[in-house]
């Protein structure tokens, strides 16, 4: 429901999931244009960092994230209210190839 919101319309979002336990988030994903949920997105992974990062009122580290996809980790330092210097860090692995024939 959330995914097809009119709020949102018409372009739609994708959906994160994440969940906190013991020091490291879970978190999965929904993607739009996909339409089901995917191994891993970094632009959500990373949004569920630097939330979790506000949450504990880090003002730099490293939050490790697991995935689908497997192991990530998401560096920061917050300096003047905002947050710089962001590297998501773990491997990037190609899981698909395709072609497109007239």
């Amino acid at each position: 429901k959330i995914r097809f919101s009119s709020q949102f319309a018409p372009e739609g979002l994708n959906i994160n999931f994440a969940e906190e336990k013991n020091g490291k988030l879970f978190v999965r994903t929904y993607e739009r244009g996909v339409e089901e949920e995917t191994l891993s997105c970094g632009t959500g992974v990373t949004a569920a960092a630097l939330a979790y990062a506000e949450k504990m009122q880090l003002t730099q580290g490293v939050v490790s994230i697991l995935t689908r996809g497997g192991d990530l980790q998401v560096s920061f330092i917050k300096e003047e209210g905002h947050y710089r210097k962001i590297q998501l860090i773990g491997p990037a692995i190609q899981v698909f190839e395709g072609s497109i024939t007239r």
